[in-house]
């Protein structure tokens, strides 16, 4: 029992894991944007 208990949670854990890396990764990826955005309006005001 407690041994498919802590199998359960480790798997739970992973799982929470993985989603976590993939929504910083997106929020990333939705900052380096809004950064180019600043960057070519930036540029073309020169």
């Amino acid at each position: 029992m407690y041994k498919r208990f802590i199998t359960a949670f480790a798997a739970l854990l992973m799982v929470a894991g993985i989603s976590a890396c993939n929504t910083i990764a997106g929020a990333g990826e939705d900052v380096e944007s809004a950064g180019d955005s600043v960057e070519d309006a930036a540029e073309s005001s020169k």
